[in-house]
């Protein structure tokens, strides 16, 4: 594999981890291994650090290629936790609101299931890395200041439930660029009367790309050492 020149590689990101902690750790391990003091190293499409799964990580000349990777269609499984909030929508802050969930039927969740199907508008979570005015919403909402997010439209091509295992809801989400599983919690939630919070995500696929295909940073890490 030729890094300087141009590689698209497939990192299954840890837990905790930032898309930016997995860059910046194969690009240290790159540059040790061909022994060059920079290399051009980024991502496709970013993953909160409570999500683990497919990173797209191009070196070299690849990294023009990342605009159309980041655009492509994603597919996650994860999982919802009825009856319970948290101001994040994930478990990135404490709960803060609990609600009654003996009111839902598989029948209701089906109904709200079926209700996110096509194209939607969908409100941001506030704390995500969307830029209001120059600055993180997430930065903002820590610092205890009112946030306004603007509704992006988005594209749901697919989405299954599992309800087995209720309050846990598990899903299966095939969605456009922009799509924030976050909000689709929240708003899976709302709908039920009952709110939502997104407790597992992990990513699938993102266009061509799938999990099955990728390895480990631990597992980059010791090809490029034995490789380059």
């Amino acid at each position: 594999m030729d890094f300087l020149a141009g590689e698209t590689i497939l990192v299954d990101k840890p837990l905790g981890w930032t898309s930016f902690d997995a860059v910046n750790k194969i690009r240290w391990n790159l540059k040790q291994a061909l022994k060059v003091k920079k290399i051009k190293v980024g991502h496709a499409g970013t993953l909160d650090p409570l999500a683990t799964g497919l990173l797209v990580i191009c070196t070299g000349k690849n990294t023009k290629l990342i605009e159309g990777f980041t655009n492509a269609t994603k597919t996650y499984t994860g999982t919802f936790l009825l009856g319970k909030t948290t101001p994040s929508f994930d478990l990135e802050t404490e709960y803060n609101q609990t609600f009654e969930t003996s009111h839902i039927t598989p029948e209701l969740m089906e109904d709200v299931r079926k209700s996110f199907l096509g194209e939607q508008l969908q409100t941001p979570p506030i704390f995500s890395a969307k830029l209001i005015d120059g600055k993180r919403a997430y930065d903002l909402a820590r610092a205890g200041k009112e946030v306004e997010m603007k509704r992006n439209l988005v594209t749901i091509e697919r989405f299954e439930i599992k309800t087995e295992r209720f309050p846990e809801i598990d899903f299966e989400i095939t969605c456009s660029k922009g799509t924030y599983i976050r909000s689709i919690a929240s708003d899976f939630g709302q709908k039920l009367n009952a709110g939502a919070t997104l407790i597992a995500l992990r990513r699938m696929q993102s266009g061509e790309f799938f999990i099955e295909n990728s390895k480990t940073v631990e597992e980059w890490i010791k090809f490029l050492d034995e490789s380059l």
